[in-house]
């Protein structure tokens, strides 16, 4: 069986990394497009601008942020594309999912593993 994972995109490139999906709305920071040597970017799974900037700026917490995150996922539309892909990938190999946050423990991707848990 192949495996979704996930790590910071400063981490760089590893062999095992398998397709790398980038899923933060934002580009990070410091990264070129030829060192995160992506196969794609679906800045669309991501929070919506207006959660992540209040989460970050700690308006809300992080468990506040789980279920708006979650709510977000069950109203978008680019949801089912994404799952199509992930299942694609992951017929063929391994899947890194990429994320920019220092916070490795609570972040939008921590989130999203756990929901695709029940998704795929």
């Amino acid at each position: 069986m192949n495996m979704l994972k996930m790590k910071r995109i400063y981490e760089g490139v590893a062999e095992g990394d398998g397709c790398r999906i980038l899923v933060d709305r934002l580009w990070p920071r410091g990264i070129s497009k030829e060192k995160a040597q992506l196969d794609y970017w679906e800045k669309e799974i991501a929070p919506t601008n207006d959660l992540r900037k209040a989460f970050h700026s700690e308006q809300i917490d992080y468990e506040t942020f789980k279920a708006r995150y979650l709510e977000e996922l069950k109203q978008n539309e680019a949801v089912p594309g994404f799952i199509e892909l992930l299942r694609k990938e992951l017929a063929k190999g391994d899947v890194t999912l990429l994320f920019g946050a220092k916070n490795e423990t609570e972040n939008q991707v921590t989130v999203l593993m756990e929901w695709l848990q029940d998704e795929l």
